[in-house]
């Protein structure tokens, strides 16, 4: 899909119904309670990285109740990281924010940086994460787009049933129906990604509770089917994912023991899958191969 151009008049028609609306409407989220802090919601932004709230909140807790600084998981080795991602999938995720961890402590006297060029400097922080915590975190004033942020605005504005593919002119379209002030544009942003992930749905949404349902373009033409462009995942059963996932499980059990290569799920049913398996996850730094042995990273 081509970039939309922002509507001119979009700000005021749809700033203050989502302010509104959210102010009674918020999900109660850890990361949303006053005096998180700028570390907690960029773990959570981390953690939240193609995985549902109701996963990610025990996981979060866990972890920053273990490492409460970035210091704390500086200062631990990068296999206690992938250790307590346990199940949380995408464990890459668990070395980046390892990483990111020691830069903040090396490079930013431990404080989680405000800039948006600074936090895209951060290992694992893309232009998502870094804008979500220089506004959710810091206050900044910037567009903040997910993909239930992208859903909702090309509903609403564009009049299309489903995003295409990310694109600069999100930014431009979110920036649109961003008030001036500071606080009303934080708001804004979670309200519209709050709205796209609870009533502005992929496959129900709830138009009779939706506030912005009297000026949304995609309902007024009828609800038209304007093609689905999203990528469907394959299934994680019988995957190399799977395998994968198998792989890591047993290393986290083990440590901070190694296991021998050749137990390394040895009775997994395909044994090319579990060759790949377990050179992706040595592949990606997430595991070592010493002496014969498989073990998290030191």
């Amino acid at each position: 899909m081509p970039d939309l151009a922002p509507p001119p008049i979009a700000q005021p028609l749809i700033a203050r119904p989502l302010i509104d609306w959210y102010a009674g409407n918020a999900r109660d989220l850890p990361w949303r309670r006053p005096g998180f802090g700028a570390w907690g919601v960029l773990v959570s932004e981390f953690m939240l990285q193609q995985t549902p709230v109701t996963r990610v909140i025990p996981h979060l807790e866990a972890w920053l109740e273990r490492w409460p600084t970035p210091a704390a998981l500086a200062a631990e080795a990068p296999a206690e990281a992938v250790r307590q991602w346990a199940n949380l999938g995408y464990p890459r995720r668990a070395l980046w924010l390892h990483r990111a961890a020691v830069e903040i402590s090396q490079r930013h006297g431990g404080v989680v940086p405000s800039d948006v060029d600074t936090l895209l400097a951060l290992s694992g922080v893309g232009e998502y994460t870094a804008r979500a915590v220089a506004v959710f975190a810091h206050g900044e004033r910037h567009p903040v787009v997910d993909i239930n942020t992208r859903r909702v605005l090309v509903r609403v504005l564009a009049g299309r049933g489903q995003p295409g593919s990310p694109a600069r002119g999100d930014l431009a379209l979110m920036e649109s129906i961003l008030p001036a002030g500071l606080a009303d544009a934080a708001v804004v942003n979670a309200a519209t990604m709050e709205l796209g992930a609870t009533v502005c749905t992929a496959r129900a949404p709830r138009c009779g509770l939706c506030p912005l349902a009297d000026r949304c373009a995609w309902r007024a033409a009828g609800y038209p089917d304007t093609g689905d462009v999203r990528r469907k995942q394959a299934a994680y059963e019988g995957s190399d994912r799977q395998a994968r996932g198998a792989v890591l499980k047993v290393l986290r059990q083990a440590a901070p023991r190694s296991v021998v290569l050749d137990e390394v799920i040895a009775d997994w049913p395909d044994a090319a899958q579990r060759e790949r398996a377990i050179a992706s996850v040595v592949a990606d730094g997430l595991a070592q191969v010493r002496a014969g042995s498989l073990r998290l990273p030191t």
